[in-house]
């Protein structure tokens, strides 16, 4: 009876975790309804439409890239109880999966890697598409989230999730109200577009 017991309990801590790692234990993109990139963000790649529907196709474009480092991206979300589909579409917005970086640095020589680690305010570790700087750069996102959960106390997960991946470009400080969230973010568009890219992602392998 023990036995069958304590496989039941491993059984259900097994299923337990399987949905943690789906999103993780910081909040559910599927509640978020993002606005999705902005003109400006768009026409980087020639698109003369703006939104999600400008995001998607931005992530879709960046998605055989993305798949190179798709086990990288689970291992380090797995790591850090986070979702892996944000982490894929930060990585995107940032590096478009690394296409656009030389040597591993992006931004004038500034940021690292696939999740571009602004040297100025962090010592990156890792190769630049390593587990280990996946990491990095998520932890780094965790800590904005959590700054936002003590600043923004009444908005919901989701929510503060969001209000964690503007901070990521542009700080903590600059979080100030939902309904202008990406005011001050680059191309003012930055958690719009990175949460519509996640979505994107989710529903394309990243889960």
């Amino acid at each position: 009876m023990k036995i069958c017991f304590l496989l039941s309990l491993l059984i259900g801590i097994q299923a337990f975790g399987s949905v943690l790692g789906y999103y993780g234990i910081y909040g559910n993109i599927a509640s978020l309804n993002p606005t999705g990139a902005s003109q400006a963000t768009a026409s980087s790649d020639g698109l003369n439409y703006k939104g999600v529907r400008a995001s998607q196709k931005m992530a879709r474009t960046d998605l055989a890239a993305m798949n190179k480092y798709k086990r990288t991206i689970v291992e380090a979300a797995r790591a850090k109880n986070f979702d892996p589909a944000v982490i894929a579409g930060i990585i995107s917005r940032e590096s478009r999966a690394g296409k656009v970086l030389r040597n591993g640095w992006g931004d004038h020589g500034n940021a690292f890697g696939l999740m571009q680690i602004d040297k100025r305010y962090h010592t990156p570790t890792g190769a630049w598409d390593s587990v280990t700087h996946v990491k990095q750069g998520s932890q780094i996102l965790i800590d904005s989230i959590r700054a936002v959960l003590r600043k923004k106390p009444n908005w919901s997960q989701a929510q503060q999730l969001q209000g964690g991946v503007a901070a990521y470009n542009f700080g903590v400080r600059n979080v100030r109200s939902w309904g202008n969230l990406d005011g001050g973010t680059t191309h003012n568009d930055y958690s719009n577009d990175v949460i519509a890219r996640a979505k994107y992602y989710r529903d394309n392998g990243y889960n």
